[in-house]
């Protein structure tokens, strides 16, 4: 075998054992289509269901909120006097937008030591975990979309103050989160995914 043909060799294998397929599905709005293209996606959801009591949903329009499917979804670069780099807007990254505080409070809680927030059965679980506490701390049911996401936001504490009611535009993204859900659940009810 050739020096060239085993270094194409190599660097392929490297190549191939690289970072997961972090794109989107190709289309958000139907959750039939989502999960048909990444049937792990709905092993996911419905372990959390399984485990936290949220459904595929509830799970799916939050995700779709947070990072639109991207399971290495950042967010974006701040720049002082607008071409300065200072660095991202938080920690937060992945499928969940966790930040990363929060994930290694999860990763303790959970004995989850090993979970990666770009991993989807992880941010699914991470939410359900982190939905089940808000219910607990703060009274808010597992599948009362609009206001789990309000926590979920604003953290438990600012939940509890009332942050997000000096907020218009977080309610707004929590009605529109709240609509989708329901949209989800039509579509997977008639797909046979419910």
């Amino acid at each position: 075998m050739g020096r060239s043909l085993r270094a194409a060799m190599i660097l392929f294998l490297v190549a191939s054992c690289g970072g997961g397929n972090y794109t989107a599905p190709r289309d958000l709005e139907n959750a039939c289509s989502i999960v048909q293209e990444r049937p792990k996606y709905m092993r996911a959801f419905r372990a959390a269901e399984r485990r936290y009591g949220v459904r595929p949903e509830v799970l799916m329009a939050m995700i779709h909120q947070e990072s639109k499917f991207i399971g290495n979804a950042k967010t974006p670069h701040q720049y002082a006097l607008g071409v300065i780099p200072m660095g991202r807007q938080s920690s937060a990254y992945g499928y969940s937008q966790a930040l990363d505080g929060t994930w290694d409070e999860y990763r303790e809680e959970s004995g989850n030591r090993r979970a990666k927030r770009d991993d989807i059965r992880d941010a699914t679980d991470f939410m359900g975990w982190y939905m089940t506490r808000s219910q607990e701390r703060l009274g808010i049911p597992i599948n009362d979309v609009r206001n789990q996401y309000l926590a979920y936001h604003d953290g438990p504490t600012g939940y509890a103050r009332g942050t997000y009611k000096g907020k218009p535009w977080l309610l707004a993204v929590a009605d529109r989160m709240e609509a989708r859900a329901i949209t989800y659940g039509l579509q997977l009810r008639s797909c046979g995914r419910a």
